[in-house]
C-alpha cells in the first residue's frame, strides 16, 4: 500500500533528511587513511544521540540479513556496496567507501547514501562514483507528477548503459515515511511508461548502485555485507525525495 504524505509531513521528513545529510557529510570529512570504520560508526552514534534521533538500522532484521543489525550506519569498502557491517578495519589510501544511513526524527524517516574515495583517487573509481551520481540526478529528474515509476528506473538504467556498467535489480530504491521501507520498490533498471503513476505526496528513496563489471552479488560470512561477485569496485548514491506539484523535492540535503 502506497501512502501519500501531506505538505506538513514532507516538511517533517525534510528535517530528518537535513540531519542525515549532515551526518554523512561529517563522516565523509573524517574518512582518511588510518581511520577505523568503528570510529565512524561511533561518531554517527554520538551525532544521532545528541540530536535525539532514532536509528532505523539498529535491531533491523529483514529476511535477507543475518539479523539483528546492531549498527547505525552501513560502511562498505571497495567491492562491498550494500549493508556493509562496520568492523575493525583501518581505511587505506585509495579505498572506496560507501556510507548509507537512515534515521527517524519525531516519527519521520529519511535515508541517504554517498560514496567517497579515501586519499588518492583512481580515475576509474571517480568515474564509477560519477555514474551513480548522474544516475541519481536523472532518476530524480524523471520523478515528476504524471510520469510513471518505470520512468525513474529507465532513467537510471540509461545512465548505467551509457557508462557501460551492468545493473543489479535485486536491491534498489523504495518508499519510506513512517518506516524505512514502504511501497513501492524502485528498481535501478526498467521500462519507461510502466508501473504506478507518480502523484504528489509520494516519498521515495532513489538509490542507484553499480559494480564496475558485474551485476551479480555475494554475501560476506557476516550475513549482511553485499559485494560484487567478481571483486570489482562499487559505488552507491541515494537521496530521499518527495513528489510535489512542481516536481521532485530532494529531502536529504543539508540545511
Amino acid at each position: 500500500m502506497v501512502e501519500l504524505k501531506t505538505a506538513e509531513e514532507i516538511a517533517a521528513m525534510g528535517v530528518t533528511g537535513a540531519f542525515v545529510a549532515e551526518v554523512l557529510g561529517d563522516l565523509a570529512g573524517r574518512a582518511e587513511p588510518g581511520v577505523n570504520l568503528l570510529d565512524l560508526e561511533h561518531r554517527a552514534r554520538d551525532m544521532i544521540k545528541h540530536r535525539g534521533a532514532e536509528s532505523c538500522y539498529w535491531d533491523y532484521a529483514p529476511s535477507f540479513g543475518e539479523g539483528p543489525f546492531r549498527n547505525v550506519v552501513c560502511l562498505s569498502v571497495n567491492d562491498a556496496v550494500l549493508h556493509g557491517l562496520p568492523h575493525d578495519y583501518e581505511l587505506r589510501d585509495g579505498d572506496v567507501l560507501t556510507m548509507d544511513m537512515a534515521v527517524s526524527i519525531d516519527g519521520w524517516v529519511a535515508d541517504a547514501a554517498r560514496t567517497v574515495v579515501v586519499g588518492t583517487a583512481r580515475p576509474e573509481d571517480l568515474r564509477l562514483i560519477e555514474a551513480t551520481e548522474r544516475a541519481l540526478d536523472e532518476g530524480i529528474a524523471a520523478a515528476r507528477p504524471g510520469n510513471r515509476l518505470g520512468d525513474i528506473s529507465a532513467a537510471i538504467g540509461a545512465v548505467a548503459e551509457r557508462y557501460g556498467y551492468p545493473v543489479n535489480t535485486e536491491f534498489g530504491g523504495h518508499g519510506l515515511g513512517r518506516t524505512m521501507h514502504e511501497d513501492p520498490h524502485v528498481p535501478n533498471k526498467g521500462r519507461p511508461g510502466r508501473g504506478m503513476v507518480l502523484r504528489p505526496g509520494l516519498t521515495i528513496a532513489i538509490e542507484p548502485w553499480f559494480a564496475a563489471s558485474t551485476d551479480r552479488i555475494v554475501y560476506d560470512p557476516d550475513g549482511w555485507t553485499i559485494r560484487s561477485a567478481d571483486g570489482s569496485r562499487t559505488a552507491h548514491s541515494e537521496h530521499t525525495i518527495a513528489i510535489t506539484d512542481e516536481g521532485a523535492r530532494i529531502l536529504t540535503v543539508a540545511s
